[in-house]
């Protein structure tokens, strides 16, 4: 896999506890695009396909907590393009915006994409500018200024407005849905949508006793984070802390 030099990088807000005890990711909040890049890692060999076939209890690390949460997901969080489910939990994850091919892993798309193709040039049109003398003549128009009209023999010299079709939007794509959507993804990466009660029930599940000690904590992820994140989802139970919190 090739290094990248540039990168379009994802955010997430990360909730961190930092106590005389430990230092750890209690839990992050994400959009969109964080999330179907998270997802997206069940597109890899080691995702999908070996949960299905070894089981969940097979697995060190987290990529079955990724595949249980996509299957938990309520339907109304999943994006219409997606189709279903299945796009995740048979390994064809479609492509966010963050990403720019089709039918892979995003990490191998967390580079920056390609340019847009210029507007094309529109052509000038000509004709003769003035009221017809009959119906026919406004049938005909010209690229060429001088042309003489195949209906009355005017020299069509009359420039138009060449109205060009607007190019067409890309429809949003990806697993879940965004806009006003926000979800929470523990250090476990189990993912759900997010609300104030999922909030306070995390943090009493997750035994957190001094608020004092909660800091907030924007980080990015780029291609070496997302390397980051796809080595430890395989490896560890507590992944966001590994990969933004272990020797920083």
């Amino acid at each position: 896999m090739a290094a990248t030099t540039a990168s379009t990088a994802l955010t997430m807000k990360l909730l961190v506890e930092s106590s005389p005890l430990r230092r750890r990711v209690v839990f992050a909040e994400a959009g969109k695009d964080t999330v179907d890049f998270l997802f997206s890692l069940l597109a890899t060999p080691a995702g999908t396909a070996a949960v299905k076939l070894l089981g969940k209890e097979s697995f060190v690390g987290c990529t079955a907590n990724l595949y249980g949460s996509a299957k938990k997901l309520d339907d109304a969080y999943v994006h219409p393009n997606a189709a279903n489910k299945d796009a995740i939990l048979c390994a064809t994850v479609p492509y966010s915006p963050a990403a720019t091919a089709p039918n892979s892993c995003l990490l191998y798309r967390l580079v920056e994409p390609p340019a847009l193709p210029p507007d094309p040039i529109l052509k000038r049109i000509f004709n003769w500018g003035r009221s017809y003398w009959n119906s026919s003549c406004r049938r005909y128009v010209t690229e060429v200024s001088g042309t003489r009209c195949a209906s009355c023999g005017t020299s069509m010299t009359s420039d138009t407005n060449n109205v060009g079709s607007p190019a067409p939007v890309p429809p949003k794509k990806g697993f879940v849905q965004g806009r006003t959507v926000t979800y929470t993804v523990t250090d476990d990466l189990v993912i759900t949508p997010m609300s104030s009660l999922s909030s306070i029930a995390l943090l009493n599940a997750c035994a957190v006793r001094d608020l004092g000690s909660l800091q907030e904590r924007t980080v990015q992820i780029g291609y070496k984070e997302g390397l980051e994140i796809l080595k430890a989802s395989q490896q560890s139970k507590t992944v966001l802390t590994d990969v933004f919190l272990s020797g920083k």
